[in-house]
C-alpha cells in the first residue's frame, strides 16, 4: 500500500460540509449486540477490516475521542460495512491518532491491544458508541472493561494487560510517523485507492455514507 506524499495533499485535513455538526452525541448510537452483528463474519487482520482480496482499500486516520470521527462511525460506517466491506469490495484500515489528549491515547491503546486477538474493530466501534466529551477522563478502566466484556471472544484481561506492551508502543509510533510523513494534521482523514496501487487523499462532502460512496464506486468501476 502506498499513500500519496504530503506535498500533494496541501495539509490533508478532511473537508466536510458546513452542516456537519459538532456534538459528540450526534449520530444514532447502536447497542453492543448490534455492533457484533455489524462486524460478524468479516475478517479482521491487524488494523484491517475486510477480505484480504478486496480490490479497494480505504484508510481512515482517526482519534477515538474526536467528535467528527464518532459522527462518521455512527453515520457512515454501518452503511459502508454492509454495502462494500461485507460484500468483499472494500477493506478498511484503521490508523489511530491521539492528538486530542490523554483519553485519546488510552482508548487507542485498548484498541491496539485487542488487535492481537483479531478484535480491534469491535473495540473501536464500541468505544465510538460510548464516546464521551473530550478530555473529561471518560476512558476509564471500568469503561474499557465494559467494552472488552461486550466483545464476544475477546479476553478483556489480556487486552488491558497488553495496553502498554512493546507491540502497542510500536504500532502507535508507526502511525504517528506515517501521519507526519504524509501530512495528516486533522481527523478524520481518508485515503483510498486500488489495494495493489497508490492511495490518494479523499475530500469527502459529508460525514454520512454519501460523502465517501462516490469515491468508492468510482474506484470499483475501474
Amino acid at each position: 500500500m502506498m499513500l500519496a506524499p504530503a506535498a500533494a495533499l496541501a495539509a490533508a485535513i478532511i473537508v466536510v460540509s458546513a452542516t456537519r455538526g459538532g456534538s459528540q452525541t450526534s449520530g444514532k448510537r447502536i447497542q453492543p449486540n448490534a455492533v457484533a452483528k455489524l462486524l460478524a463474519g468479516i475478517p479482521q487482520q491487524g488494523l484491517v477490516l475486510g477480505r484480504p482480496s478486496a480490490p479497494v482499500t480505504l484508510v481512515e486516520f482517526a482519534d477515538l475521542q474526536c467528535p467528527f470521527c464518532g459522527e462518521w462511525e455512527r453515520g457512515a460506517l454501518p452503511t459502508i460495512v454492509r454495502r462494500y466491506v461485507r460484500t468483499g469490495k472494500v477493506k478498511i484500515e484503521f490508523r489511530g491518532l491521539h492528538f486530542l489528549g490523554p483519553d485519546s491515547e488510552t482508548a487507542l491503546r485498548a484498541a491496539l491491544a485487542a488487535r492481537a486477538q483479531g478484535k480491534l474493530w469491535n473495540v473501536v466501534v464500541n468505544l465510538y458508541e460510548r464516546q464521551g466529551t473530550e478530555n473529561t477522563g471518560w476512558v476509564t478502566q471500568d469503561l474499557l472493561r465494559q467494552v472488552g466484556d461486550s466483545v464476544r471472544g475477546l479476553d478483556t484481561s489480556t487486552m488491558l494487560g497488553d495496553m502498554s506492551s512493546p507491540a502497542v508502543d510500536a504500532a502507535i509510533k508507526q502511525t504517528d510517523t506515517l501521519a507526519r510523513e504524509i501530512g495528516v494534521s486533522g481527523t478524520p482523514t481518508f485515503f483510498a485507492g486500488p489495494s495493489k496501487g497508490k492511495l490518494s487523499f479523499v475530500k469527502v462532502s459529508s460525514l454520512g455514507p454519501h460523502g465517501i460512496e462516490p469515491t468508492l464506486d468510482k474506484l470499483l468501476a475501474g
